[in-house]
């Protein structure tokens, strides 16, 4: 396991604050690549209802991207869309390490869920 210092806990919010922040479990279907980016792949994240497409920076961070596919996680799905490499994307995979700097890993509920719960 990578050592790293433990980072200060973030200021104080209120509950109101954090019950914004709309996070659902998505299945993702597949994962492909951004052409035009050297660190960007495309997930497209079944929640049920519909589906979404997520970019995510991950392409030098795991040998092969393509191993998440089928895996459940956990996503923020209120975020505006936001425009990267030439595309466009509609949320943010929710992932644990990534501020810390060592190498991310998903957020997985412990067992399968519908698509689309909320958490919180």
């Amino acid at each position: 396991m990578t050592k790293f210092i433990v980072a200060p806990i973030k200021p104080t919010i209120s509950f109101d604050l954090l019950d914004k922040l709309d996070i659902r479990v998505g299945t993702i279907e597949q994962v492909s690549d951004v052409p035009n980016s050297d660190k960007l792949v495309r997930l497209t994240v079944d929640f049920g209802d519909r589906k979404r497409n997520i970019l995510v920076g991950m392409k030098k961070e795991r040998a092969n991207p393509k191993e998440i596919e089928g895996k459940q996680a956990l996503f923020v799905v209120n975020l505006e869309p936001k425009k990267m490499a030439g595309e466009v994307s509609e949320g943010m995979l929710f992932d644990i390490g990534y501020a810390d700097g060592i190498t991310s890993v998903l957020a997985v509920p412990e067992k399968p869920v519908p698509n689309g719960v909320r958490a919180g």
